[in-house]
């Protein structure tokens, strides 16, 4: 390499900021928090680099919160307030709990309906081997929680120690409501108890949603169906309801933000003023990466970002460099295999696909990349970085 070529590439930088409240500016914390950090450690900011907000502190600056008691009363007014089969939970003292005693509040029963061995996101119910211990089939076998308990006890959560079965059934019994729990993954199965469905899972949700309508289900709501508008004054969010929300309270949820696409081009706009430079910028929530002990996909929110600048539309176009050393380039070495790399990289061509030397790469959105990126930096306690800057995303070998 040359003395004046740069040594390193990627960069993630949590971004400490003020404590966000409800009505702060956040355009201008967020750009000036970032121009903060670079003033004091030393670091320029480039064009392509990538300011990333997570949604939580979006959300709060936009006051964007509902009760258990606005959660009840919009259950009530779509679903009836009878018995209402509720389907394909995530297993989620944060995501979950708090969205059922608002749902229990607006019936007098729910059946409520687990899927097995796991729930959509990847926590266990009960293994995959005591599964086949017990000669089930999970694709076809309905278990009632007596023929649950009967099979395979009690089963904790390996992270948190709770029996989701039983935790959830008090909740809802709690909250005052009857409460029958089944285990099962076609979603028609709940027509046998009931023709009144509210699904709540995540990704698969319009799978599902048609499946029992087919079925002949009279009501079916989705939980993005749920507090996609205001109740009595409260926060919502039009596109995605009552998914991506968290606890904030015993008796409040924070909802996913709201349309935030004016403050990612806010700041983008305030960068580019005081540095001359074009930045990146987006709004991110859970990553979309699978944690190898525990088994589970982290991505709870119905999208990595709900917001981003057009810069962060597409996926990556990039040559595997072990690939042409390996290959194409294995009878050079030294400065003659780098000038060469090097020569492959300015030429390639601008779609990859199907190209062999693109193989192992990963072409997934930016957005889902670089989401995951941040969401592992900024971590999900107390870091205090609720901005995360990324630089030298965009580079290559060449750079």
């Amino acid at each position: 390499m040359s003395d004046n070529a740069r040594r390193v590439g990627t960069v993630s930088r949590g971004i400490r900021c003020p404590i966000i409240r409800e009505g702060d500016d956040l355009g201008a914390i967020v750009a000036e928090s970032v121009l903060e950090a670079a003033d004091a450690e030393g670091f320029a900011i480039r064009d392509r680099d990538v300011i990333a907000i997570t949604e939580s502190v979006v959300a709060r600056s936009q006051g964007n919160y509902a009760t258990v008691d606005d959660i009840a009363a919009d259950v009530r007014a779509k679903l009836g307030g009878g018995t209402i089969g509720v389907i394909f939970p995530i297993l989620s003292r944060n995501r979950f709990a708090i969205c059922l005693r608002g749902i229990a509040k607006g019936a007098k029963k729910l059946v409520l309906m687990l899927s097995y061995p796991s729930d959509e996101v990847g926590n266990e119910l009960v293994s995959l081997d005591k599964l086949d211990e017990a000669g089930v089939n999970p694709f076809s076998d309905v278990l009632s929680l007596e023929k649950y308990r009967e099979l395979f006890g009690v089963n904790r959560h390996p992270f948190t120690g709770v029996d989701y079965v039983e935790y959830y059934g008090d909740l809802v019994r709690e909250s005052g409501a009857e409460v029958e729990i089944v285990f099962a993954n076609d979603p028609r199965a709940i027509l046998k108890y009931t023709d009144v469905v509210l699904n709540c899972d995540i990704h698969t949700r319009a799978r599902t949603k048609r499946l029992l309508l087919a079925a002949g289900a009279k009501t079916v709501r989705g939980l993005d169906e749920i507090l996609n508008a205001p109740v009595n004054g409260s926060g919502c969010n039009e596109k995605y309801g009552l998914l991506g929300s968290n606890k904030s309270t015993e008796d409040k949820v924070k909802l996913f933000p709201r349309e935030c696409g004016g403050l990612v081009l806010d700041i983008q706009r305030r960068v580019l003023e005081a540095t001359g430079k074009k930045v990146e910028v987006m709004v991110y929530g859970d990553g979309a990466f699978k944690d190898p002990q525990g088994k589970i996909w982290e991505l709870a929110d119905p999208v990595v970002s709900p917001a981003y600048t057009d810069g962060l539309v597409g996926t990556p176009n990039e040559l595997k460099l072990k690939y042409l050393a390996d290959n194409d380039y294995k009878h050079l070495s030294g400065e003659d295999l780098k000038a060469a790399i090097s020569e492959s990289i300015k030429k390639k061509d601008a779609d990859l696909v199907g190209n062999m030397a693109s193989q192992g790469t990963t072409p997934r959105q930016y957005t889902d990349l670089i989401g995951s990126l941040c969401d592992l930096t900024s971590g999900s306690g107390d870091k205090g970085t609720p901005v995360v800057l990324v630089q030298g995303y965009f580079d290559n070998y060449t750079n």
